[in-house]
């Protein structure tokens, strides 16, 4: 966490042990150790209802983050506990870089920028396309798929949202359509959804091959919502323009599967595919801001309670 996180917590009255060299292992016996009313993690620690059982005295958990897919929300709610998370802090930081992966896709800016340090210099050859002719589908509209839909405002491309949660509501800049809709007009597919058991591997071949035109393809939300075989085999089809990618199925390089192994080297040695370690909300400005968002949250909180 920011180090700031210590100051804003004593601005409101909450006392705090920071403890980040924490094993997730060795989690529940620190929280068994006092009565502690809340937790912060961030993605790294599992919370389970086996952790939850050491922390008697809980009364929420705090995600220091956007997405919550490490957390169980079923046991959380079993244990009466709320969940705060801090989606607001990193949604410009995503925002902005989607926008930059979309502009490098079209643009050919990774492969270009490889060539050239290899002394090579191909113009014709990295001729690209403009955004502003393009029309760009979200799914997922969101805190992170309306803040690309906001940085895209200036660029002139249409852009059209689909989201199956009927709470999510259409804004001025990101009208929203069916599904179906999406695959016959879109140019781009942008995803932004977050990850639970019934989106795993919401986008899979069935629903690439259902848009009408040959795609870009950017994912800045968790690997596990994209089916990477069904992406592969697109991008060998050519039924897949390119693809940016921030996360991946597995994000242990080390430790991949032999099929997760042959996906990755195929990946890594297209030119239309750019590939980046899961900074999309990796800025400054978030670290700083998570904290933020997230302690007023456990004021009010804690002030309702």
């Amino acid at each position: 966490m920011h180090s700031s996180l210590k100051s804003l917590l004593r601005e409101i009255g909450v006392q705090i042990d920071y403890e980040p060299d924490l094993l997730p292992a060795e989690v529940p016996a620190a929280l068994a150790e006092k009565p502690y009313e809340g937790l912060i993690v961030r993605s790294k620690v599992r919370v389970t209802a086996d952790l939850l059982r050491h922390g008697k005295h809980l009364r929420f958990v705090a995600r220091a983050g956007a997405g919550v897919d490490n957390i169980d929300i079923a046991a959380m709610e079993a244990a009466g506990l709320a969940l705060l998370n801090a989606p607001e802090g990193n949604e410009q930081a995503v925002g902005e870089f989607a926008v930059g992966l979309l502009i490098g896709l079209l643009r050919k800016v990774a492969s270009a920028d490889v060539e050239v340090r290899r002394g090579e210099w191909h113009r014709e050859a990295n001729r690209g396309y403009e955004l502003q002719a393009r029309t760009v589908g979200i799914v997922g509209c969101g805190h992170m798929g309306r803040s690309f839909a906001r940085c895209l405002r200036g660029f002139g491309c249409e852009v059209l949202g689909y989201d199956n949660d009927p709470a999510v509501q259409p804004t001025d800049y990101l009208p929203l359509v069916p599904l179906e809709e999406l695959q016959q007009r879109c140019d781009v597919l942008s995803v932004h959804i977050p990850y639970s058991a019934a989106n795993h591997n919401f986008i899979n071949e069935a629903l690439l091959r259902g848009f009408q035109r040959p795609l870009w393809l950017l994912n800045t939300a968790r690997g596990e919502v994209l089916d990477h075989a069904a992406l592969v085999l697109l991008l060998r089809e050519g039924k897949l323009r390119g693809a940016a990618l921030d996360v991946l199925d597995n994000e242990r390089l080390g430790a991949l599967k032999p099929e997760q192994q042959a996906r990755f080297e195929y990946l890594r040695k297209a030119n239309n595919v750019v590939l980046t370690p899961h900074v999309g909300g990796w800025t400054h400005e978030s670290y700083q801001r998570i904290n933020q968002v997230l302690v007023r949250k456990i004021e009010a909180f804690l002030s309702n309670a």
